[in-house]
């Protein structure tokens, strides 16, 4: 097993190639593009990690669900819990209604922090279970929730007054329980090693862009999507709101060499592969 975590693979990312593009997402139902460097990738993880640690009394440990779609700010969240030690449970939009009725998404009992999309914000702000509740409008510019009720923390206003600099504490270690998916809970040590065997079962390397059509909810949807592209120099494009229309111009213009999770995907030439 790696004895180094996940937030290691992009502190060595932005020593090595700081300025090259590492995530690329699209939205469909609103054109949206946003393209980050790994160094500006790093900026967004540093900021939410001091905003868990600093705003939110996050410690080592500290359970974090996260029920997001694919977005980058979700990528950025699931790096930021484990730049700090805590541990990630993503969530799918079913699982965020069970939290909204009372039920407690499956491994995690509370207390835990959750971190939900304005589009399911009303469905979970009821949880007992939350010690804290944090709502992301995920605004192509940034924009704040469009209602922020009451008791919730509105992450696109707080996260601006925290550092672009995190030092994680003494006691965040790549033993600790990392991210909880669906029948299985891994360390942080364990993500980074099957993030790498991943990379070298599917020949990654820093030529390739990953296109993902995929989740964060299933280990997969994780190393696919964030860990395998950054472990193996590649970078990863997620797409949400599909539109099959734009897959082929999308592919040239990104300059797509792998897929995963993208429905309807038949390139005759073979130069681009399937990983999943």
């Amino acid at each position: 097993m790696s004895m180094i975590g996940p937030a290691e693979l992009l502190r060595r990312r932005v020593a090595d190639d700081p300025s090259r593009p590492l995530v690329t997402f699209y939205d469909d139902a609103t054109g949206e593009r946003v393209e980050l460097s790994a160094r500006t990738f790093d900026n967004w993880v540093a900021k939410t990690a001091n905003l868990l640690v600093d705003g939110l009394a996050a410690e080592p440990g500290t359970r974090v669900v996260l029920a997001l779609p694919p977005h980058w700010q979700s990528a950025a969240w699931l790096m930021a819990c484990w730049a700090a030690g805590l541990e990630a449970v993503p969530v799918d939009a079913e699982a965020a209604a069970a939290i909204g009725a009372g039920t407690e998404p499956p491994g995690t009992p509370g207390p835990y922090i959750l971190v939900a999309a304005e589009e399911v914000l009303d469905a979970v702000t009821a949880d007992r279970d939350a010690e804290e509740i944090v709502g992301l409008s995920l605004h192509a510019l940034g924009g704040a929730l469009a209602e922020c009720p009451a008791g919730v923390v509105d992450y696109a206003v707080e996260v601006r007054s925290y550092g672009d600099r995190f030092t994680p504490g003494p006691d965040v270690a790549p033993e600790a329980p990392a991210l909880s998916v669906t029948k299985a809970t891994l360390d942080a040590g364990r993500l980074v090693a099957e993030a790498t065997g991943a990379a070298a079962k599917w020949g990654l390397d820093a030529h390739d862009r990953v296109l993902v059509d995929m989740p964060y909810t299933t280990l997969e949807g994780v190393l696919v999507g964030l860990l395998s592209p950054l472990a193996s120099g590649a970078s990863v494009i997620i797409q949400r709101n599909f539109d099959k229309a734009s897959l082929d111009r999308r592919a040239t213009l990104e300059h797509v060499t792998a897929v995963a999770g993208v429905p309807g995907w038949n390139d005759a030439s073979g130069s681009v592969r399937r990983l999943l």
